[in-house]
This record gives C-alpha cells, structure tokens and sequence, in this order.
C-alpha cells in the first residue's frame, strides 16, 4: 500500500472505531512498524486531521467524530468487494440496510469502471438457504433489539432427538447475531435453560419484543461460548 493511500485508511479506521486504537495495533492492521504508523499520524495532525492520544492502559490514537471525509472514492477491487459483500447480505437481517448501502456505492463508482464492475458481479452467483422474510421475525428491528439489550419471547420449532417436532416458547436477553453456515441465529441468554443459545431465525415461528432491558452479565459468558467455535467478529 502506498503512503498516501495508507494515510486515507488511517483516518478511515480512526473515523469507524469506538474506541482508541494503538500505535502496535495500527502498524499490525497496516504490517507496518510503529514508527512509521506514529509518523503517519504526525503528517495528518500537521496536515489539520484532528486526531488526539489518549493515554493510559486503554488509551490509543483517536479522531474527532465531527471531521468530516472527502467524497468516498473506490478503486474498480474496492467497489467490487464492498457491492459483493454487501450482495450476501440480501438473505439477512440486515437485507433492507444492504440494499441501501449497494445503492449508495454503486452511485459512487466511476464511468470507467461501472461496465466491468457490474459484468462481474454477474458472473458471481450464490446458492443461499431459505430466504428471510417479515412474517414472524422484524429483520429490519433485531439490530436495534440488540443494541438496546431488549428480552424477546420467542417460540422456537425444534426437533427431538429421535427426529419428532418439538416446540418451545423462550424468554431471551438478546446478546447478538451469529451466521453459521447458511443459517443466521438470534443468540442470547435463554431464560429457560440458563445459558447461552442460539435460535435459527427460520425456526423461530413467533417473536414478541418485550419492554424489559435485559440485566447486566458477565460478558465472559458470551466469549468463552464464542471460544467453543471458529468464529470471528466483524468489527
């Protein structure tokens, strides 16, 4: 990556963070030293990009939410990628936001590249479970459902060890979205077992968002669950 072309990246990820970032940790993200990483940082600050240190055990470099970017400008790999991406995203939760966001990247690619981008994307095809739908599960609202640690009771079809149905209605303290395999699952604490589980969004056959905020727990539960596979966050 060339120097100026790292030095847009850093403001990127500075501007997408919430929280600080270190000086090891960006020279990591960027396989770059520190040194370079903290010089990087001294040509921005020169050059007017607000950004500050934070000092302390969590402390690290960050950017002034107010900065304001200049306009988003892609390379051809770039668009491709983030239109690809957000392309697998259309059988999620987050199908009516992707949709959006193609719509808003595609706008940004240039005349020169907009051919060929597009000819791409339709040589790349997915074969996806069943779609997501509406009809039992808000999709567009289990983001904010998360994020505001809301408790759903939920009546979750499952089967029986021997293979016969087995229904059950579930109080859960929303935790977050995992995507496994072809299926996406709402986990959470399940009141019913007392523990963590996750709930294919396809069998959940009713949901109810409840007005109770769910109570404070050890997050090292959700981790040590989340340490039993190969998972990885997207953030």
């Amino acid at each position: 990556m060339k120097r100026a072309e790292r030095l847009y990246a850093l403001v990127d990820v500075l501007r997408a963070a919430d929280r600080p970032w270190s000086a090891a940790r960006l020279a990591r993200e960027f396989e770059v030293s520190t040194r370079t990483i903290e010089r990087d940082i001294g040509s921005l600050q020169e050059a007017g990009v607000p950004i500050y240190a934070d000092h302390g055990s969590t402390g690290g470099y960050s950017i002034l939410r107010e900065y304001s970017l200049p306009p988003l400008k892609l390379t051809a790999a770039e668009s491709l990628a983030t239109l690809a991406g957000l392309a697998l995203l259309d059988s999620s939760p987050y199908q009516a936001a992707a949709r959006r966001a193609r719509a808003k990247i595609a706008a940004t690619v240039s005349d020169e590249d907009r051919a060929p981008v597009r000819e791409l994307l339709q040589s790349m095809h997915v074969i996806d479970a069943v779609p997501l739908t509406d009809e039992v599960v808000p999709l567009g609202m289990l983001a904010d459902v998360i994020a505001a640690r809301r408790v759903v009771r939920l009546t979750y079809a499952d089967t029986h060890d021997d293979g016969s149905p087995k229904v059950t209605e579930r109080e859960v303290e929303t935790l977050g979205l995992l995507r496994a395999g072809e299926s996406w699952l709402l986990a959470g604490w399940c009141r019913l077992r007392g523990a963590i589980r996750g709930f294919r969004i396809e069998q959940i056959t009713h949901l109810d968002i409840l007005d109770e905020v769910a109570p404070a727990r050890d997050p090292d539960l959700w981790a040590a669950d989340l340490a039993r596979w190969p998972t990885r966050s997207l953030g």
